[in-house]
């Protein structure tokens, strides 16, 4: 079954509508997906820094409080007159610095105890510590002499050496704490009072139970995620898998975001997309990291996604069928119109004329198409004058190509009249005439080798130097490799015409042409130098910007710029008495 155009236009409008449905559908589904996950990476991700400086916060509350401790008078007392061997000396003591450190730390949410520590008794709170200075803490913040260290999550019984603990069920089995040496003084006056050199410093612990970074987690993070908190060394303070924290995590990725610090990351683990987001504290330097799937994430929103995609297509697909519909009617009909016209002047009718009743672009192609006609019309009518001006313009042809034949017969019948007269020098200036018409009178006006435009310049620098009576001589220096390449004709005649008429009109003898040539990188260049009068700058403008009587130079200059383009032409450089210098620019290669 033959189908009409209309239906042929029908079908390519429905493929053509189809497929781009499809793309952008897909497109847009996979874009809004894209979005709406760079939305929820950046939420959680702010979640995250906004986690650590809560805790950044409390901490350093914590870290400022601790140093308020160095200079306070009371404990500074305390510990300079203190007896550790007097039981009851101690105990006062003990009060003494519970009541300090509970002014500096009680109100500081998460702490769970404020401690200080020596070899021979522990001040504020008690634990079933043993000797805590037999712990790896202890031995942390004698190392830092008096700067603060944040110990990571660390499991009580182990610590402090207590196996009767692990069967029992305590609320502090794991802790992390912050400590560090202290080394009192104040300031009595104008003197600064510090703690006699034989009293032992007492180290300051602040501990806190892990289950505070659990809380922060756990009430912050989207449903499914897990967290991650590690110190410097990759140990885990804080997991939302209870039996990981204290242990060291291993996996590779990890020491990856350890070297950045800071940042999201979308990767596989475990076989499951996972996005990253990690930040390092400010204060203590861990790195907290939760990891959200990306189903967890859009899960919810893919349906909705999906279906507004498809009812939008489906919308759109109605709306584009009705459209197309009607826009092949109006491509169809003015094209039958069309037809059915031309095959009238097919058959000869040059009167027929198409209605036309619309602006738009068939109107313009029926309007066209009738003037065409009525032009077929004219041209039909005018072919045989046509024919007759193409008869006229051969003969005219013919008789152009006879005037230069009858000019060089007559100069060859005056070349052997001088010759028969012994007049050698006009024989001469004859020939080279006769060469220079026959060079400039060629049918074709193409490139020509630079062997023919020296030849053509030494005929002309004779008649002239005849002319002028030796009053200048001509020098040539050129590349060899230059004689290679083509140049358009005539190329150095009005240079070399200006330095003889105008450079050395004041000149009696002595005149120098210097031509020179060369080549540099992809660039020929050709010099016309001379040692006449010279000229202004005003003088060297005129001829190259403004209207003047130098309209060979410009010709000349034209012809290069249309020929290799504008980076190609002429510089003049002139000075009154001293000369005149051009040069010519001309690529290398031409083709």
């Amino acid at each position: 079954m033959k189908m009409t155009f209309r239906s042929r236009l029908l079908a390519s409008y429905i493929f053509l509508i189809a497929v781009p449905l499809i793309v952008l559908g897909t497109l847009f589904y996979r874009t809004s997906l894209q979005v709406v996950t760079d939305q929820a990476q950046k939420n959680v991700y702010e979640i995250v820094k906004k986690n650590n400086e809560i805790m950044d916060t409390k901490l350093r509350i914590v870290d400022q409080n601790s140093l308020a401790l160095f200079v306070d008078k009371d404990l500074f007392q305390v510990f300079n007159s203190l007896n550790p061997n007097n039981e009851a000396n101690l105990l006062a003591a003990d009060r003494l610095v519970s009541d300090a450190l509970r002014k500096y730390f009680s109100q500081i949410d998460d702490v769970y105890a404020y401690q200080l520590w020596t070899s021979y008794f522990t001040f504020g709170q008690t634990l079933p510590q043993g000797d805590p200075n037999k712990s790896d803490i202890y031995r942390a913040a004698q190392q830092a002499g008096g700067k603060m260290v944040w110990y990571p999550t660390y499991d009580f019984v182990e610590m402090f050496d207590q196996p009767y603990l692990a069967k029992g069920s305590i609320d502090f089995r794991h802790l992390f704490s912050a400590t560090r040496l202290l080394n009192f003084s104040y300031l009595n006056n104008t003197t600064l009072e510090k703690l006699d050199a034989g009293i032992e410093r007492p180290v300051l612990t602040i501990s806190f139970k892990s289950d505070a970074l659990k809380s922060l987690y756990e009430k912050s993070i989207p449903d499914g995620s897990r967290y991650l908190v590690l110190d410097p060394d990759n140990r885990v303070v804080a997991s939302d898998e209870s039996g990981k924290i204290t242990k060291i995590y291993k996996d590779d990725w990890v020491e990856q975001l350890q070297q950045v610090g800071s940042g999201t990351r979308r990767m596989k683990l475990d076989g499951e997309e996972m996005i990253v987001c990690f930040d390092r504290s400010q204060v203590t330097g861990w790195m907290s990291i939760v990891m959200t799937p990306e189903s967890a994430l859009v899960g919810s929103l893919v349906p909705i996604i999906r279906t507004s995609s498809t009812l939008l297509a489906f919308i759109m697909g109605i709306a584009a069928l009705i459209f197309a519909y009607f826009i092949s009617g109006k491509i169809t009909n003015p094209i039958k119109k069309l037809l059915g016209a031309m095959k009238s002047v097919g058959e000869g009718d040059f009167q027929t004329k198409v209605v036309v009743g619309t602006n738009d672009e068939f109107g313009i192609l029926l309007q066209r198409f009738n003037r065409m006609n009525d032009r077929i019309r004219l041209l039909v009518s005018e072919n045989y004058e046509i024919k007759l001006k193409e008869q006229e313009a051969e003969i005219h042809a013919l008789n152009m190509q006879m005037n230069p034949h009858f000019l060089y017969n007559t100069l060859n019948v005056m070349n052997w009249t001088a010759i028969e007269n012994d007049q050698k020098e006009l024989s001469k200036m004859l020939v080279c005439l006769s060469n220079m018409l026959h060079y400039t009178s060629r049918k074709e006006w193409g490139a020509v080798h630079l062997s023919e435009e020296i030849e053509w310049m030494k005929n002309y620098f004779y008649i002239m130097s005849v002319r002028f009576e030796d009053k200048f001589t001509v020098s040539y220096e050129i590349d060899p490799m230059l004689y290679d390449y083509k140049m358009p004709r005539l190329l150095f005649q009005p240079f070399v015409e200006n330095a003889i008429l105008h450079g050395f009109d004041q000149t009696e003898s002595g005149g120098l042409i210097r031509i020179r040539g060369w080549i540099d990188g992809g660039t020929r260049h050709y010099e016309v130098a001379d040692n006449g009068r010279g000229m202004s700058s005003d003088t060297v403008n005129a001829i190259l910007y403004r209207e003047s009587s130098s309209i060979g130079i410009k010709n000349t200059i034209a012809r290069i710029q249309m020929t290799y383009g504008e980076e190609y032409g002429v510089v003049i450089s002139s000075i009154p008495g001293s000369g005149t210098k051009v040069i010519i620019t001309l690529p290398l290669n031409t083709q």
